[in-house]
Protein backbone atom coordinates (compact mmCIF):
# COMPACT_ATOMS: atom_id res chain seq x y z
CA UNK A 1 0.00 0.00 0.00
CA UNK A 2 1.18 3.31 -1.18
CA UNK A 3 1.08 6.02 1.47
CA UNK A 4 0.60 10.31 0.12
CA UNK A 5 3.20 11.98 1.83
CA UNK A 6 1.45 16.11 1.94
CA UNK A 7 3.11 18.79 0.26
CA UNK A 8 1.05 20.98 1.21
CA UNK A 9 2.61 24.41 1.97
CA UNK A 10 1.21 27.65 2.43
CA UNK A 11 1.70 29.66 -0.69
CA UNK A 12 1.43 26.95 -3.28
CA UNK A 13 -0.33 28.56 -5.59
CA UNK A 14 -2.36 27.03 -8.80
CA UNK A 15 -3.65 29.17 -11.96
CA UNK A 16 -5.92 28.35 -14.60
CA UNK A 17 -6.87 30.21 -17.89
CA UNK A 18 -9.85 30.12 -20.33
CA UNK A 19 -11.76 31.57 -22.68
CA UNK A 20 -15.62 32.18 -22.33
CA UNK A 21 -17.31 31.38 -25.38
CA UNK A 22 -20.49 33.68 -26.02
CA UNK A 23 -22.67 30.64 -25.37
CA UNK A 24 -22.22 31.37 -21.37
CA UNK A 25 -23.58 34.60 -21.64
CA UNK A 26 -27.01 34.67 -19.40
CA UNK A 27 -27.47 38.21 -19.16
CA UNK A 28 -28.06 41.58 -21.48
CA UNK A 29 -24.19 43.03 -22.70
CA UNK A 30 -22.82 39.40 -22.76
CA UNK A 31 -22.58 38.92 -18.92
CA UNK A 32 -21.44 36.42 -17.99
CA UNK A 33 -23.23 34.30 -14.24
CA UNK A 34 -21.29 34.70 -11.18
CA UNK A 35 -21.37 30.96 -10.60
CA UNK A 36 -19.15 30.23 -13.84
CA UNK A 37 -16.50 31.89 -11.75
CA UNK A 38 -17.30 29.59 -8.82
CA UNK A 39 -16.75 26.53 -11.03
CA UNK A 40 -13.71 27.77 -12.05
CA UNK A 41 -12.60 28.00 -8.62
CA UNK A 42 -13.94 24.24 -7.61
CA UNK A 43 -11.54 23.45 -10.91
CA UNK A 44 -8.18 24.85 -9.96
CA UNK A 45 -9.27 24.21 -6.46
CA UNK A 46 -9.02 20.28 -6.87
CA UNK A 47 -5.80 20.78 -9.03
CA UNK A 48 -4.10 22.37 -5.94
CA UNK A 49 -5.14 19.40 -3.91
CA UNK A 50 -3.42 17.15 -6.10
CA UNK A 51 -0.54 19.13 -6.41
CA UNK A 52 -0.16 19.57 -2.83
CA UNK A 53 -1.32 16.30 -1.20
CA UNK A 54 -2.35 13.45 -4.24
CA UNK A 55 -5.58 13.79 -4.03
CA UNK A 56 -8.81 15.42 -5.66
CA UNK A 57 -9.81 16.59 -2.09
CA UNK A 58 -13.57 17.93 -1.39
CA UNK A 59 -14.83 21.58 -1.57
CA UNK A 60 -16.10 21.78 1.96
CA UNK A 61 -17.11 25.47 1.90
CA UNK A 62 -16.76 29.58 0.94
CA UNK A 63 -16.23 31.90 4.09
CA UNK A 64 -16.56 35.03 1.76
CA UNK A 65 -17.15 35.52 -2.23
CA UNK A 66 -17.00 39.04 -3.99
CA UNK A 67 -17.94 39.64 -7.20
CA UNK A 68 -16.47 43.16 -7.69
CA UNK A 69 -16.30 43.44 -11.54
CA UNK A 70 -18.88 41.67 -14.12
CA UNK A 71 -17.17 38.58 -16.50
CA UNK A 72 -18.42 38.99 -20.09
CA UNK A 73 -18.67 36.80 -22.94
CA UNK A 74 -15.47 36.95 -25.06
CA UNK A 75 -12.97 37.83 -22.21
CA UNK A 76 -10.16 35.18 -20.95
CA UNK A 77 -10.29 34.63 -17.41
CA UNK A 78 -7.31 33.71 -15.28
CA UNK A 79 -8.36 31.79 -11.30
CA UNK A 80 -5.67 30.95 -9.05
CA UNK A 81 -5.80 29.48 -5.90
CA UNK A 82 -3.12 30.08 -3.32
CA UNK A 83 -2.97 27.97 -0.43
CA UNK A 84 -3.55 30.25 2.71
CA UNK A 85 -3.73 27.80 5.91
CA UNK A 86 -2.74 24.16 6.16
CA UNK A 87 -4.78 22.40 9.13
CA UNK A 88 -4.43 18.36 9.35
CA UNK A 89 -6.81 17.63 6.90
CA UNK A 90 -8.04 21.35 5.78
CA UNK A 91 -6.20 23.56 3.38
CA UNK A 92 -8.20 27.08 3.60
CA UNK A 93 -7.59 28.54 -0.03
CA UNK A 94 -7.63 32.26 -1.28
CA UNK A 95 -9.08 32.82 -4.67
CA UNK A 96 -8.85 35.63 -6.85
CA UNK A 97 -10.37 35.71 -11.01
CA UNK A 98 -8.57 37.77 -13.44
CA UNK A 99 -9.80 39.01 -17.02
CA UNK A 100 -6.47 39.41 -19.05
CA UNK A 101 -8.37 39.86 -22.81
CA UNK A 102 -11.64 41.33 -23.28
CA UNK A 103 -13.74 40.88 -26.35
CA UNK A 104 -14.54 44.58 -28.08
CA UNK A 105 -17.74 43.92 -30.00
CA UNK A 106 -17.79 48.10 -30.38
CA UNK A 107 -15.26 47.44 -32.80
CA UNK A 108 -16.26 44.36 -34.68
CA UNK A 109 -17.81 40.90 -33.88
CA UNK A 110 -14.41 39.13 -33.23
CA UNK A 111 -12.21 42.29 -31.91
CA UNK A 112 -9.97 41.45 -28.72
CA UNK A 113 -8.07 42.88 -27.15
CA UNK A 114 -5.22 42.41 -24.26
CA UNK A 115 -5.69 44.59 -20.95
CA UNK A 116 -3.16 46.71 -19.98
CA UNK A 117 -3.67 45.63 -16.38
CA UNK A 118 -6.11 42.72 -15.20
CA UNK A 119 -9.16 43.15 -14.30
CA UNK A 120 -9.95 41.60 -10.59
CA UNK A 121 -13.77 40.38 -11.03
CA UNK A 122 -14.12 38.20 -7.93
CA UNK A 123 -12.11 37.39 -5.05
CA UNK A 124 -13.24 34.31 -2.53
CA UNK A 125 -12.02 32.06 0.20
CA UNK A 126 -12.61 28.46 0.70
CA UNK A 127 -11.73 25.44 2.58
CA UNK A 128 -11.11 21.86 1.04
CA UNK A 129 -10.48 18.68 2.91
CA UNK A 130 -8.16 16.17 2.13
CA UNK A 131 -7.60 12.77 3.09
CA UNK A 132 -5.21 12.09 5.99
CA UNK A 133 -1.62 11.42 4.55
Amino acid sequence: MTMLVSRATIGLTVTHRRYVPYSHAHYAGNLVDGAYVLGLFGDVATEVCIQADGDEGLFASYSDVQFLQPLRAGDVVEATATISRVGNRSREIEFVATVVCRGRTDRSESAAEVLAEPLVITRATGTVVVPVA
